[in-house]
């Protein structure tokens, strides 16, 4: 934790950067931690930072922020129960002074505090200059000539075996066994900052000699904190303070500029900007930049949950599609982040972590990585991009065939490395999803094998590879490519239309090995064929029938994982047996798109916008599942693909799904 304070006068303060927004306290950020692992309230995080920090509650009485939480400390503690609290004393007088809170607000971007005591005003304003530096910006503003003591505290949060010291004009927190490192240090133009005291769980920095303060002339201070996940290998930036506070501004005006672009037809524009700006937010605020094992940035599934501190692969793929719109060098990194992984036979984990021993080599994910390269080249139209990434798509391709293909005959099975079906499921996202209550493992060869049953969705997917490397092969000049692809596109498209379609029950279903046997699960695997493109327009009408009946899937809260008709149907804690999952809805949505239901996919979009609960008009969190029947948030908070599905829904004229014809 290193921890600055500078001072400067500035001509644009704080308060008047954070007035100018349309998108004030989008979320609740106020709570102060109990415990280290105290998750119960909303955590800022910016820039790629592993530390974040909250507001405390309105009436707290005290200066400062919560904090840090180090999200890279094991999966993730608090470390810093206060942090930044301001001491002020007039030089001469009487004990400190005493400062009511005024306001507390949080800002895309920013966490905002202001304080006031007769005749004196004091601002804080916490922002990231980068992934290692978190600053509190210190504005102090007096009707009167006068001589300050100016001193920052902290309280500390106890952590067995950790080690709090105050030395060479910095407090420094160690970590037992570990390399991570919080260093704290005061700074100030021209003015030393070596009056350091650590008592316990707490420590003060002063400045050695008094701050004067013109009558109504502000003055500026800076607290920065800065964290190093390894000190055998971090070197972090040479920090700009007098234009951190700037660039930081200039960046956030670039993500919110993009959601100007919002819009769902019979919806105001005002809600799908909210809607949007708060997606921009929670996906920012799960970005981690690269730090340990993890060679590139990228976004966690959810920082409230201690099991997310990872990069997870199809998480990536939609997280990529979203960020392609407003932070296109984030979604390279996502992605480049799990194919930093890809294995020897082209396969790409499940999962990576800050220690490659927690990496998930069991199973991989569904197949999406070659639509969310073609996404970010749609958004950036950056060709190199795709020639970078090409060869590696072809083979991860290419492995499915090769290891999940058990009967050779050009449709593929979700499957695993170790044999248990536990982790076949994994591979499909799907956890427990009804369609596999009875599924059986089969071998496919060494560390390969398939279930016993043939995906609709894995398949649709793979057409959709098909059809998008050809693309891609055909913008990188290579025809022979090309041609290859568009050929497995239209065999592939003609087994799935042919053997995976029951027109008696006018639905795509999952087909066992060796049969000719539906598994008849009406679940969203079924609008798959339609999101790829795949689906002939007779099967995709009798498709979107199904999808629009309020039986089965056009409920409150549109398109749950299993219909709302099936006697398995739970639609609250079932997981992936009836709550509604964002990016089903989204390809949901897409799927009605592609074959010209406007009307039908503007209707069900809304409906998702408008009925998810506390979202359009409140603070809610985007959540990882919803009730169907309710529209009530369930599981994780602030759940990344969520957010990212959100965002894609809601600029559908610019990132709606392409025609893909073979």
């Amino acid at each position: 934790m290193v921890v600055a304070m500078v001072f400067r006068a500035e001509a644009v303060s704080a308060s008047q950067a954070g007035a100018a927004t349309p998108y004030r306290d989008l979320f609740d950020f106020q709570g102060t931690p109990s415990t280290p692992t105290d998750r119960g309230f909303n955590i800022f995080f910016d820039a790629g930072a592993w530390q974040g920090y909250s507001l405390p509650k309105v009436g707290d009485g005290t200066t400062g922020f919560s904090g840090p939480f180090v999200h890279s400390l094991g999966t993730g503690q608090w470390t810093g129960v206060r942090f930044a609290a301001v001491v002020l004393r007039d030089i001469g007088g009487k004990g400190d002074i005493v400062l009511q809170e005024v306001a507390s607000h949080a800002v895309p971007g920013a966490l905002e505090r202001e304080f006031a005591a007769p005749g004196l005003t004091v601002r804080q304003t916490l922002f990231f200059a980068d992934s290692w530096h978190a600053l509190v910006r210190i504005e102090l503003r007096s009707t009167t000539a006068r001589e300050l003591d100016v001193a920052i505290g902290g309280h500390v949060m106890p952590v067995p075996g950790s080690r709090l010291a105050g030395d060479g004009g910095a407090v420094t927190r160690n970590f037992v066994n570990m390399p991570t490192q919080l260093d704290t240090q005061l700074h100030a133009d021209g003015i030393n900052a070596d009056r350091i005291e650590v008592s316990g769980d707490d420590y003060r920095i002063a400045l050695d000699r008094p701050l004067h303060l013109a009558p109504g002339k502000p003055a500026t201070l800076y607290v920065v904190q800065t964290l190093r996940h390894d000190t055998r290998t971090a070197t972090p930036p040479v920090l700009d303070y007098a234009g951190a506070w700037a660039a930081n501004r200039v960046r956030w005006a670039g993500y919110l500029k993009s959601v100007e672009a919002s819009h769902l037809p019979g919806l105001p524009d005002a809600i799908a900007r909210r809607v949007a700006a708060k997606a921009v937010v929670t996906l920012i605020g799960n970005w981690r930049a690269a730090r340990g094992d993890l060679r590139h940035d990228g976004v966690v599934p959810s920082y409230s949950n201690p099991d997310f501190n990872g990069f997870w692969a199809w998480d990536s793929w939609k997280h990529a599609a979203a960020l392609a719109w407003f932070a296109p060098d984030l979604a390279r990194d996502q992605i480049r982040a799990m194919f930093d992984y890809q294995a020897a036979d082209g396969m790409v984990p499940d999962c990576v972590f800050l220690d490659r021993a927690d990496n998930n080599w069991r199973d991989s994910k569904p197949p999406l990585a070659t639509w969310a390269v073609w996404q970010v080249y749609r958004a950036s139209g950056d060709r190199a991009f795709l020639a970078e990434m090409y060869d590696k798509l072809v083979r991860y391709h290419r492995w499915w065939y090769a290891a999940r293909d058990h009967d050779h005959d050009g449709l593929a099975e979700y499957g695993a490395t170790d044999g248990t079906a536990i982790a076949a499921k994994w591979e499909s996202g799907m956890d427990n999803a009804v369609r596999f209550d009875g599924i059986a493992m089969l071998k496919n060869g060494e560390h390969a094998w398939s279930m016993d049953q043939a995906s609709v969705d894995l398949n649709a997917y793979l057409y959709g590879e098909d059809v998008d490397l050809a693309r891609i092969a055909a913008l990188l000049g290579k025809p022979k490519d090309e041609a290859t692809w568009r050929q497995r596109a239209i065999a592939l498209k003609t087994a799935i239309q042919s053997r995976m379609y029951d027109a008696e029950a006018g639905w795509f279903f999952d087909i066992k090995l060796g049969k000719p046997e539906f598994v008849r699960v009406y679940g969203s695997e079924g609008w798959a064929p339609l999101w790829a493109g795949v689906a002939t327009a007779a099967q995709a009408a009798a498709v979107e029938k199904t999808m629009m009946d309020p039986r089965k899937f056009a409920t409150s809260m549109p398109f749950p994982t299993l219909a709302a008709d099936d006697p398995r149907f739970s639609p609250v804690k079932g997981y992936w047996r009836g709550p509604v999952w964002l990016d089903q809805s989204l390809f949901g949505v897409e799927a009605l798109w592609r074959y010209g239901y406007r009307a039908q996919a503007d209707a069900m979009a809304r409906r998702l916008v408008l009925d998810a609960q506390g979202l359009a008009a409140g603070q809610a969190t985007f959540r990882e599942n919803y009730d169907p029947l309710t529209g009530q948030g369930e599981q994780s908070q602030n759940f990344s693909w969520s957010a990212a599905s959100y965002l894609l829904l809601l600029r559908m004229d610019a990132s709606a799904p392409e025609p893909r014809q073979p």
